[in-house]
């Protein structure tokens, strides 16, 4: 970085590195890369950036991206509105989605209980999960959290919180192995260990 004469070209670096897993290397080769390129193809993927930042919302049910205050998904007429899939993050619901074996609709927590890293159930979008489930008439909950010590304490959070307000709740099976990501799971056995669905104890 010291190396560069350019102050805008060290600047595009220094916003480049700050994206989740770019480093200062691959910063500058995609830096170097724009200015290879005609300058609208620069100016279109900056439009598409503001557009993304200033058009995108989050649902105000699933906090799902979306182009509206409720997104597609929970919008969808085809969809099962009485199955609600718990899941960690907006990549998971994409995931899921992927697997094309589920039909229902989601909750985003955005997180999982972290007490190490600071995060509590009150940080987490638990309080509208549960005013969704007393509203809508929900019939199952899915928990499709990570399989790691974090995920299994907020599920079981979520089981002594909604137990006694719907009728069934359910966890993905474990052909998923322990410690994994939903987003770095397979389709295929995504797709299984949500058919394959278990009842959830709390255990």
């Amino acid at each position: 970085m010291d190396q560069i004469s350019s102050v805008l070209l060290k600047r595009c670096v220094a916003e480049f590195s700050k994206l989740p897993g770019i480093g200062k290397k691959t910063a500058l080769r995609l830096s170097i890369h724009l200015l290879k390129q005609k300058p609208e193809y620069a100016i279109s993927l900056g439009n598409s950036i503001i557009d993304l930042r200033e058009n995108i919302n989050f649902c105000k049910k699933c906090h799902n991206i979306s182009e509206s205050d409720v997104c597609e998904i929970c919008n969808g007429i085809k969809r099962v509105h009485t199955q609600i899939c718990v899941v960690e993050n907006i990549q998971d619901v994409l995931s899921v989605e992927n697997t094309m074996q589920y039909n229902g609709t989601y909750h985003i927590l955005n997180g999982v209980i972290s007490p190490m890293d600071g995060v509590s159930p009150a940080d987490l979008n638990i309080e509208s999960l549960i005013q969704r489930v007393e509203i809508d008439n929900i019939d199952e909950i899915i928990l499709a959290l990570p399989t790691t010590i974090e995920g299994d304490t907020t599920n079981f959070y979520l089981y002594k919180k909604l137990s006694n307000l719907v009728k069934s709740i359910t966890s993905i099976a474990r052909g998923v192995s322990v410690g994994d990501e939903l987003e770095y799971i397979d389709e295929l056995t995504l797709g299984r260990s949500i058919i394959n669905r278990i009842p959830y104890s709390g255990k």
